[in-house]
C-alpha cells in the first residue's frame, strides 16, 4: 500500500508538472522568439534561439513617433501606482464603515455595493465616458485614476469587509476604553491586522491597472500618454508589416513589473487570500 500511495503521488506530480510547462510553453516561445532574428520567429520550429540578436529590444525600446518606450512604461507606473494607492485608502475605509460603523441604511447600501460587483464594465463605459467627456477628462488620466480613489471596485472592498469582520470587536472596545477615537482605532488597530488584505489588494490592483487595455484604448489617444499595453498594440501593422521581433521584445519587458511584484509579495498574497477565505 505505501508503494502504491508513492506510485499514485508521483503520477500526479508528474501530470502537474507537465500541465505546467504546457501552461508556461506561450511564455516562453515569447521570451526565446524575442531573441530570434525576424525571418526565424515564426518559420524556426526550436524553441530555443540558434542565433541571439538584442536588436529587437534596441529597436523597440525606441518607440513611436519619437516617444521611447521608457516613456510608455513611466506612464504605465504612474497610472498602476497611483491606482494601487487610491484602492488601498479607498475600499479600506469604506470596509471599515461597512464592517464597524453604524449609520443609516447601512444594509441597503451594503447591498448596492454587492450587485455593482456582478455589473459589468462595459454597461457604465458609455455614461462614464459622456461625464468625463464633459469634465474634459478624456487624454488624461483621470478616468483611470480617480475612481480608484473612490472606492469603485466593490470586490476589494468586500474581501476587506470579511477579513475585518473576523478581526474581535474586544480590540476596538478595549481602545475605545483608552480613549481612541474610530480614526484611532482604525490606523492603530485595524490597519496594522489588515496588512495582508491590503497586499492582495495592492498586487491585484496593480496586476489589472499594468494589464489593462480596454479603458486605455477609450480615453487615451494622445501617443505621448500612451502606457505599455497601447505602445505594443501600436507596433502591429494589421496590413502585415509588423516588427514582431520589436513586438515579442516589448511584450517581454511587459511581464517584469508584474512577475517581480507577485514574486516579491506572494506570501503575502496567499497569506491575504488563504486568510480571508477562512474568516
Amino acid at each position: 500500500m505505501p508503494f502504491r500511495r508513492k506510485l499514485v503521488q508521483t503520477g500526479r506530480h508528474i501530470v502537474i508538472i507537465l500541465l505546467g510547462l504546457l501552461m508556461l510553453y506561450p511564455v516562453l516561445w515569447l521570451i526565446f522568439s524575442s531573441f530570434k532574428p525576424n525571418q526565424l520567429i515564426f518559420t524556426s520550429s526550436s524553441l530555443i534561439p540558434t542565433s541571439f540578436t538584442l536588436d529587437h529590444y534596441v529597436n523597440g525600446w525606441k518607440g513611436l513617433q519619437g516617444v521611447s518606450f521608457g516613456r510608455f512604461f513611466g506612464n504605465s507606473a504612474l497610472i498602476s501606482v497611483m491606482s494601487v494607492l487610491g484602492n488601498v485608502i479607498s475600499c479600506s475605509l469604506a470596509a471599515y464603515a461597512f464592517s464597524r460603523l453604524r449609520f443609516k441604511l447601512k444594509t441597503l447600501w451594503f447591498s448596492i455595493m454587492l450587485v455593482t460587483i456582478m455589473l459589468p464594465y462595459h454597461v457604465t463605459l458609455v455614461p462614464q465616458y459622456i461625464l468625463y467627456n464633459e469634465l474634459q477628462w478624456i487624454n488624461t488620466y483621470f478616468p483611470l485614476i480617480l475612481p480608484k480613489w473612490l472606492a469603485q471596485d466593490s470586490f476589494f472592498i468586500l474581501l476587506m469587509v470579511q477579513f475585518i469582520r473576523g478581526i474581535p470587536r474586544e480590540l476596538d472596545e478595549s481602545a475605545t476604553i483608552d480613549g481612541c477615537g474610530q480614526s484611532q482605532i482604525f490606523f492603530r488597530i485595524v490597519v496594522p491586522l489588515l496588512v495582508p488584505a491590503l497586499i492582495t489588494t495592492a498586487i491585484f490592483t496593480f496586476i489589472w491597472s499594468w494589464d489593462d487595455f480596454f479603458s486605455q484604448m477609450i480615453y487615451l489617444s494622445k501617443i505621448d500618454l500612451f502606457t505599455v499595453q497601447l505602445g505594443i498594440r501600436s507596433l502591429f501593422d494589421p496590413s502585415g508589416q509588423s516588427d514582431w521581433g520589436a513586438l515579442l521584445a516589448m511584450s517581454t519587458l511587459s511581464l517584469l513589473p508584474v512577475t517581480i511584484i507577485f514574486l516579491v509579495f506572494q506570501r503575502y498574497f496567499l497569506e491575504g487570500i488563504a486568510t480571508t477565505g477562512l474568516k
